[in-house]
C-alpha cells in the first residue's frame, strides 16, 4: 500500500462518514484545500424474525461464544438473509440477522482481541532461549493468530466492560464513530440494531465501524463482518449511498481498489456530496496508479466537501506529482481545521510523516507529540514517533515505541521495521529478534488472505530483504498485473534486483520516480539498479540525493546506501 491511503496510513478517520443519507453541501462550508495555492513540482425475502424466533441464539445454545472456546455455530441456525430473496423486508419472516444473531457480533461476546493478548504474545516471543527459537516462534504465530482472529466471526467485538447503550432516535449517525473507542462504538450499535433491525444507516455504520477495527487492530477478522452488516443494509435499500460508500471502504481496505471505485462511484450517483464516497474515489484512483484522474477527483472531492478527510488526500495527491510545499500547507490547513481529538491526531501525524519524508525529524516530533497530545494511544502518532527517533539516532527510545507499536498493531510494516531495528542494534540476542518479527509478518499475510485480503504489496515488500527471494517476485508481479503505481513499481524493480536481474528491474526503478515523488527508498532502490547496470554516475547522484532527502530512511537501508556510495567513488 501506499503510505497515505490504507495500511500503513489511515484511510481516513472515522469522524470521516457522511451525516445520513442524501447529505447537502454545508451551507458554511470550510475552506478549499485549492485555497492553499499550489507550488511548481520539485522535480425479498424473509428478514425480519418474531422475538422468538429460530434465528436468534439463545444463551444456551453453542452459538453464543462460551468461555471454554466451544463457539462454533450450529449449521441448522440460518440466520444470514438470502440473495434471491425479495430486497423489501416483510415484519413477519425470519432470515434478517438480527444485530445478536450469528452475522452480527454481540455485544456480550469476546471476539475482540483485548491488548493484553497481544503484549503477552510479543512478552512471550522475547523471553524464551535460544534453544527454545523454533517451538517458541511456532507459538506466538499462533497466539498472534489467536489474537487477531479472536475465534468465531459471528462472535461480538465489544471490549469487556464498554457500555452498551443504544442510541436514540430511529437511525445512529455516522458521527458515534468520532471517538477514541471504536468498540464502544461497535457496541452502542448493535444495542440500537436489537430494537431496530430495519435501520439502514445503522447496519451501514456497524459495516464501517467493523472497517475501522480491523485498521486500528491490525484485524483482518473484521472484514467478514463488515461485509455482512453492509451488505445486509444494501438488502434493505439497495440504492443506500451510505451503505454503498461503506462497501467501497471495505474493497479498498481489502485493497480491491477496482471494486472500491465502482462501489464509490454507484454511492456518488445516488449522492454527489457522500463524503466518505468522494474520499474513496480519490484513494482508489491513486492506488490504481491513475494519478490525474485522482487528481481531477481531489479537486471536484474539494469543491464538493471540504474538510479534513478531502483535505488529507488532497495533500496526498500533491505530494505525489512532487508538489510538497502545496501538501504541507494543506495538511496545515487541515489542521487548524480540525476540532475532534481523533481528526488532530490524525492530520497532526500526516504532517509528521511528510515531515519525517523530506529529513525534517525536528519538525516530525513535535507533529507526533501533538497528535498523541490529542490521542495518546494513536497508533500511526506512536508508529511514526519510533521512525522519526531512529532516524535522528535515537535507537534505545524507536526500539521502546516501536515494540509497543507491535504489540497492539502486528501488521507487516511496523513488524519489519522493528526488526530492522534491532539489527540495527545489535545487541546479544537481537539478530534472533529480528528474525522472529520477519516470521511473524508472514504469519499475518496468511491471516490477512484468509479474510479476503490482497496481500502481495505486503509480501514483496517483505520478502525482498527479509524473506524468500522468489516469493517477493512472484508477489509483486501479481501486484503489477492488477495494478501500475509508483509503489508497486519500485517493489517489481527492487524484487527484481534482488533475485539478480538489473537489466529488468531498471525500466520500473525509473518509472517509480518519474511523478516527482520524493521518497528516500525510492531513490536508493533505483540508485542502487543504476550502478548495477553500469550507470555509475546517475547512480551516485540517486543515492547521494536520497540520503540527502532522508538520511535516516531505513535503519537498515540508509547504511546500505552510504556503503554503496562510498564504494562507488
Amino acid at each position: 500500500m501506499s503510505p497515505r491511503t490504507n495500511d500503513n496510513e489511515p484511510t481516513g478517520h472515522p469522524a470521516d462518514t457522511d451525516e445520513g443519507e442524501g447529505d447537502l453541501p454545508e451551507t458554511d462550508p470550510a475552506p478549499a484545500a485549492s485555497d492553499a495555492g499550489h507550488d511548481a513540482p520539485e522535480a425479498d425475502g424473509h428478514d425480519a424474525p418474531e422475538p422468538d424466533g429460530q434465528d436468534t441464539p439463545r444463551p444456551d445454545k453453542q452459538d453464543t461464544l462460551r468461555p471454554d472456546g466451544q463457539n462454533t455455530p450450529r449449521p441448522e441456525v440460518q440466520d444470514a438473509p438470502r440473495p434471491d430473496k425479495q430486497d423489501t423486508p416483510r415484519p413477519d419472516t425470519q432470515d434478517t440477522p438480527r444485530p445478536d444473531t450469528q452475522d452480527t457480533p454481540r455485544p456480550d461476546t469476546q471476539d475482540t482481541p483485548r491488548p493484553d493478548k497481544r503484549v503477552a504474545a510479543v512478552r512471550r516471543l522475547g523471553s524464551a532461549g535460544r534453544r527454545w527459537r523454533a517451538a517458541r516462534l511456532t507459538g506466538c504465530a499462533a497466539l498472534l493468530a489467536v489474537a487477531l482472529t479472536g475465534g468465531a466471526i459471528a462472535a461480538g467485538a465489544a471490549r469487556d466492560g464498554a457500555p452498551a447503550a443504544a442510541a436514540a432516535g430511529r437511525t445512529v449517525s455516522p458521527a458515534l464513530l468520532d471517538g477514541r473507542d471504536v468498540d464502544a462504538s461497535v457496541t452502542a450499535l448493535q444495542a440500537h440494531l436489537r430494537s431496530q433491525p430495519r435501520d439502514v444507516g445503522g447496519w451501514a455504520t456497524l459495516g464501517l465501524a467493523y472497517v475501522e477495527q480491523a485498521r486500528t487492530k491490525g484485524d483482518p477478522s473484521r472484514y467478514p463482518q463488515a461485509e455482512q452488516a453492509l451488505e445486509h443494509a444494501l438488502r434493505l435499500a439497495p440504492a443506500d449511498d451510505q451503505a454503498l460508500a461503506g462497501r467501497a471502504a471495505l474493497a479498498a481496505a481489502r485493497h480491491d481498489f477496482k471494486g472500491a471505485l465502482t462501489y464509490a462511484d454507484r454511492a456518488l450517483e445516488q449522492n454527489p456530496y457522500s463524503e466518505r464516497a468522494l474520499s474513496s474515489r480519490i484513494d482508489a484512483l491513486v492506488e490504481l496508479g491513475r494519478y490525474d484522474e485522482a487528481s481531477k477527483a481531489a479537486d471536484t472531492a474539494d469543491t464538493r466537501r471540504p474538510g479534513v478527510p478531502v483535505f488529507t488526500r488532497y495533500a496526498y495527491v500533491r505530494e505525489l506529482r512532487g508538489e510538497v510545499v502545496t501538501a504541507r500547507r494543506v495538511l496545515e490547513r487541515a489542521l487548524s481545521s480540525a476540532t475532534s481529538p481523533g481528526d488532530v491526531a490524525y492530520v497532526a501525524s500526516q504532517l509528521g510523516q511528510l515531515a519525517w519524508s523530506q529529513g525534517d525529524y525536528k519538525t516530525a516530533l513535535t507533529c507526533y507529540g501533538r497528535a498523541l497530545a490529542a490521542d495518546d494511544t494513536y497508533l500511526p502518532a506512536l508508529e511514526g514517533r519510533a521512525r522519526a527517533q531512529a532516524a535522528g539516532g535515537d535507537l534505545a527510545g524507536a526500539v521502546k515505541g516501536m515494540e509497543l507499536v507491535v504489540s497492539r498493531y502486528p501488521l507487516p510494516g511496523p513488524l519489519v521495521e522493528l526488526g530492522e531495528l534491532y539489527e540495527a542494534r545489535g545487541t546479544d540476542g537481537d539478530r534472533a529478534r529480528a528474525r522472529d518479527q520477519y516470521a511473524l509478518v508472514d504469519a499475518w499475510i496468511a491471516l490477512a488472505r484468509a479474510n479476503g485480503v490482497d496481500a502481495d504489496l505486503d509480501t514483496a515488500l517483505a520478502a525482498a530483504d527479509h524473506g524468500n527471494k522468489s516469493d517477493a517476485l512472484r508477489a509483486a508481479r501479481a501486484e503489477w498485473a492488477r495494478r501500475r503505481t509508483v509503489h508497486t513499481a519500485d517493489a517489481l524493480a527492487w524484487a527484481l534486483h534482488v533475485g539478480g536481474r538489473d537489466r529488468e528491474a531498471l525500466p520500473y526503478a525509473r518509472r517509480a520516480t518519474a511523478t516527482g515523488y520524493r521518497n528516500a527508498s525510492f531513490l536508493y532502490h533505483r540508485g542502487t539498479i543504476e550502478l548495477a547496470t553500469g550507470h555509475r554516475e546517475e547512480g551516485r547522484t540517486l543515492l547521494a540525493e536520497a540520503l540527502k532527502l532522508n538520511p535516516g530512511f531505513s535503519p537498515l537501508g540508509a547504511r546500505r546506501a552510504r556503503t554503496a556510495l562510498e564504494a562507488a567513488k
